[in-house]
């Protein structure tokens, strides 16, 4: 089975024009099929404080009314997305930017209000995974946004760790899939304090030790479950990473 990557890559990396130059050069070195799922929530942020739009976050998550969506899917499906195009291409990859919309890729319902009403959020329901399979076999690098639909006519902001993972879940019926994810660290760590001290795999058996030690814990936690999640559902295996080091291959390997 050929071989996917699925890079997932946000925060002030996609912010800042050196370190966005960077990792998509570090992006074009990766050998075979590759997919570059993108966030872009800091310009979101920025662009919404001009107009004068109050940005709500509530656990980490953007709370997303009717003018705040409007800036997202701005940002997001616009800026960002074709600004990571036109690079790519400098770089010879002929890359799409693509939201759920186009082409039908992701369908996500508006989630549902229960503690908090997340306003225009998206849950993803349904992934067209012939489709992009059927983009990438023509040499095509999907490069994702963080807006889906609902099918119904509306635009749905959804968080992009989840759209990385459920492409990477949906493409591994036709490739063996990798998925990654960026932050600034080398990896999952041991000792917060030390950045040199990377745990060089995570299994169900590890994290539930490093969990009741303590060396695992806060946003570290849903992100490693929900990475074991991808790898149960097909995934092969899963990398947390930085992103100089996506073509290495290098950092913590979450598998079963």
């Amino acid at each position: 089975m050929e071989k996917l990557t699925v890079i997932k890559v946000g925060g002030k990396i996609v912010e800042e024009e050196a370190s966005l130059s960077n990792l998509l050069q570090e992006f074009a070195k990766i050998e075979g099929q590759k997919v570059l799922v993108h966030g872009g929530g800091r310009s979101a942020t920025a662009l919404s404080t001009k107009l004068g739009i109050e940005s709500q976050m509530v656990n980490g998550r953007r709370v997303t009314d009717a003018e705040t969506l409007k800036v997202v899917t701005m940002v997001y499906a616009g800026l960002v997305n074709k600004n990571i195009v036109a690079q790519l291409q400098a770089l010879g990859l002929n890359a799409l930017g693509l939201t759920g919309a186009d082409l039908n890729y992701m369908r996500s319902d508006k989630r549902p209000v229960k503690d908090v009403d997340y306003g225009f959020v998206g849950d993803p329901k349904e992934v067209n995974s012939d489709l992009l399979a059927g983009l990438i076999a023509q040499g095509v690098v999907p490069v994702l946004a963080p807006i889906t639909h609902d099918k119904q006519g509306h635009l749905l902001n959804t968080n992009a760790d989840t759209i990385a993972a459920e492409a990477a879940k949906a493409l591994a019926k036709h490739f063996e899939v990798t998925l990654m994810y960026c932050f600034e660290k080398k990896g999952v760590l041991s000792n917060p304090d030390d950045d040199d001290s990377v745990i060089p795999v995570v299994d169900e058996k590890l994290f539930k030790e490093y969990v009741d030690n303590g060396s695992i814990q806060g946003g570290m936690i849903p992100k490693i479950e929900n990475s074991l999640a991808a790898v149960k559902a097909g995934v092969k295996q899963v990398v947390i990473t930085q992103a100089s080091d996506i073509a290495a291959g290098t950092g913590t390997v979450i598998k079963l």
